[in-house]
Order: structure tokens, then C-alpha cells, then sequence
């Protein structure tokens, strides 16, 4: 079993220089852990080159401003970041989070543009997302949250508080023995899953949910471009719940979740089929390249 994520061995990038793992700490009075002032990326290394890399830290300076926070570093020191945390640790193949948050400063309330952006780069060796899933195929409860009204919050930032019902769903699908779950969003149509976007096969076309309400994935971004190049219909459009049982196959995807086929969603199952599976090999051999 792994160690704790507090207790392992290796270098994280705090701020501009690389620190002993078991050093890299906050104070308690940090901004991001009383009011969620945080954004963050998550990347994949594969064979030595992160994917994507550039695009990631793009996103990550432009999550901060949409949450009205400016990220003291340009996209080019943010990708020398993850490379000297790789190199310092000896990895090729890892999962690479860049964060983004409002530490301890002159200010403690709801305000808090006294207080310091700081940047923190950490890898560490992870395996499939969904364990066996990545093959048989994932489960997936339905959430009783729902993606919210973008009115109320920026969708388009990978900010940590948006997050708080992702795990909260999360924890009630495990509890159930499924791997994920998946929302609908405030109007009652399919939105994504927790941690991943999500797409339905019928007739040999794709069918994903408008990106209207939730983030619009970097790997969403590729699958879509990867399907359209091979000459595959791809319709982004609002999906009524009703819909499901209408569709042959169903697909996660996302930076740790890659792709990752569906078995099942509430009582409605799904084939692991050939789009899937193609999708999924294509992508694997995209990202090493």
C-alpha cells in the first residue's frame, strides 16, 4: 500500500525553488483552505513529454483570473516547473498537479487581495483512474447534486470549491459499489461526471453534452478532434436523461480517466464497444507519441 500523501520521499516545487516532499506545508491561516481561493491543473507524463503541457499551464493562469486571482508566473515557468519536479523525482510516466491559491496574508475574511498567490507543482506515479474499470467498463450512480446554473459560478475555471459536490457524489457512488456518478445540471439535462466529461455512441455517431455549464476538457477537446478526423459525426448538444437508453455505448474522458468506457449508468447498461475502445487505443498512442 502507498504511503499517505503527507509522507513520501521526493522534491515538490513550492514557489520557485523544490522542496523535501514531507516539507511542502501552508499555514493554516491560508485563504484557499478557509474560502476554496484556489485553482489547479492535473497532467499526465507519458514516456517523458507531459501532454498537452503548454495548454494546461494556459488554463491554469486563466482559471485564477476568473476567480479574480493573478497567478504570478508566466505559462513558460510554470511548464520548467513541472519538468524540474519530474527530473528531481526521476519520472517519465506520472500525473503532474499544478496549484494555484491565495496563502496567508494581511487579509482573513471574504476580501483577500492583500494576500500572496502562491504556486505549487507536484507529480507522483499514478496508475488507471478507475482500476478495472479502464477495461470492463465504469459504473456510474446519479448524482442528487446538479451542475449549477453558470449565472452563479465560472464554469470555465478548474477552481478547487467547485469541486466540493463532485466529492461528496463521489462518495455516494463508492458507497454503492459504482465508480462515479454523473450529474445533470440545473436544468435537468446530462451534464458529466465527477471528475470527467462523458460521451454516448448510437448509429456509429457521438453524442456528448454541450460544454455550457461545466468545464470544456482539454482530453473532451482531443477525443472530439481525434472522432471528427476519422470521419465521425460528433454532436454537442443538450441530452435529455431519457435519452440514455437510446445509446449503444458510453465514455468517460479526462486527463486521469484518459478514456474510460461505461458499463452501466443507474439501471441502464451500456456495450464496451469499438468506438470506445478505438477512441481510447487512438488516444494512448497519441499521448506517446
Amino acid at each position: 500500500m502507498a504511503a499517505a500523501y503527507d509522507d513520501r520521499d521526493g522534491k515538490i516545487w513550492v514557489d520557485g525553488q523544490l522542496v523535501e516532499w514531507r516539507e511542502a506545508k501552508v499555514h493554516i491561516l491560508s485563504h484557499a483552505m478557509h474560502y476554496a481561493s484556489s485553482v489547479f491543473e492535473g497532467e499526465r507524463c507519458y514516456n517523458g513529454k507531459i501532454f498537452k503541457c503548454r495548454e494546461h499551464s494556459e488554463r491554469l493562469i486563466q482559471s485564477g483570473r476568473l476567480i479574480d486571482m493573478e497567478i504570478p508566473y508566466t505559462p513558460e515557468e510554470i511548464d520548467a516547473a513541472k519538468y524540474a519536479v519530474l527530473a528531481a523525482n526521476g519520472w517519465s510516466d506520472a500525473y503532474v498537479r499544478a496549484v494555484a491559491f491565495r496563502g496567508a496574508g494581511l487579509d482573513m475574511g471574504v476580501s483577500a487581495a492583500r494576500n500572496p498567490v502562491q504556486l505549487a507543482v507536484i507529480a507522483w506515479e499514478w496508475g488507471s483512474y478507475y482500476g478495472e474499470a479502464k477495461w470492463d467498463g465504469a459504473r456510474l450512480d446519479i448524482a442528487k447534486w446538479a451542475r449549477p446554473d453558470p449565472r452563479t459560478i465560472p464554469v470555465q475555471a478548474k477552481a478547487s470549491g467547485l469541486y466540493m459536490i463532485c466529492t461528496m457524489s463521489k462518495h455516494a457512488a463508492e458507497a454503492k459499489g459504482c465508480s462515479d456518478a454523473l450529474f445533470l445540471d440545473w436544468r435537468g439535462n446530462v451534464a458529466e461526471a465527477t471528475g470527467a466529461n462523458i460521451f454516448f455512441v448510437r448509429n456509429g455517431e457521438i453524442h456528448t453534452p454541450l460544454a455550457d455549464c461545466f468545464l470544456n476538457g482539454l482530453t473532451r477537446q482531443t477525443i472530439i478532434g481525434m472522432a471528427r478526423e476519422k470521419g465521425i459525426v460528433v454532436h454537442e448538444r443538450r441530452i435529455n436523461p431519457l435519452e440514455l437508453a437510446s445509446f449503444e455505448e458510453c465514455f468517460l474522458t479526462g486527463t486521469a480517466a484518459e478514456v474510460t468506457p461505461v458499463a452501466q449508468i443507474g439501471d441502464i447498461t451500456f456495450t464496451v464497444g469499438p468506438m470506445a475502445r478505438a477512441l481510447s487505443e487512438g488516444y494512448e498512442a497519441l499521448v506517446r507519441r
